[in-house]
């Protein structure tokens, strides 16, 4: 495996050039960034050219990095991150792409490239609210139509301000405050001396 990395390494840095930002090797895989102008040809070219032939786009995520590791971030809020195989070479890779705006972040869609992307892209947009430009369908996939905000960023309040339910007189979904206390759960730690050999435990 390291060997196949390696030789990928070596591939991506002489085709991609300057148009890599970033390269690092973790948990046997290797992750790319690559600037949003540039997204396009890149993935095109690693989609294509012989030595790489990622034929495969398995996964696509968003990401919000606002308060990410020690909340200590200092980049660009939002990035995409493609998920790529290459049947042909049998070896994955991680491509990354930040978003240029973090208040309206958008990037061009990828489906011309690789059609599965359809789902997922609606995915993040709904999730996360990057815009995919040129997406030919692009709308809310989980959460309800009238939903207003975005579940996965980082400051999207743990409890909403409405709850909907069926109602059956007026045969409909109708909106209401909620009706929930908010409270915090504090999770119950056992703290026992020699808990895990007390024969009364197993």
């Amino acid at each position: 495996m390291t060997a196949d990395l390696s030789a990928l390494r070596t591939s991506l840095t002489s085709l991609l050039g300057d148009r890599l930002t970033g390269m690092e090797e973790k948990l046997g895989e290797l992750t790319v960034v690559v600037n949003a102008a540039a997204m396009l040809d890149v993935l095109t070219l690693l989609r294509d050219a012989a030595e790489l032939r990622f034929e495969q786009m398995i996964d696509l995520c968003g990401v919000d990095y606002s308060a990410y590791g020690d909340d200590m971030w200092d980049g660009k809020r939002f990035a995409v991150v493609y998920h790529l195989l290459s049947v042909t070479h049998n070896v994955r890779l991680r491509v990354r792409v930040f978003a240029e705006e973090d208040d309206f972040p958008v990037l061009p869609s990828v489906i011309d490239i690789w059609p599965a992307a359809n789902w997922y892209e609606r995915e993040a947009f709904d999730l996360y609210g990057i815009v995919f430009a040129g997406h030919p369908d692009l709308r809310r996939i989980l959460t309800d139509y009238g939903f207003v905000g975005n579940p996965f960023r980082k400051d999207f309040p743990l409890s909403g301000q409405v709850e909907m339910r069926f109602d059956p007189e007026q045969q409909r979904v109708v909106y209401q405050p909620v009706s929930v206390e908010p409270r915090e759960v504090t999770p119950r730690i056992v703290r026992e001396e020699n808990y895990a050999s007390n024969p009364g435990n197993k």
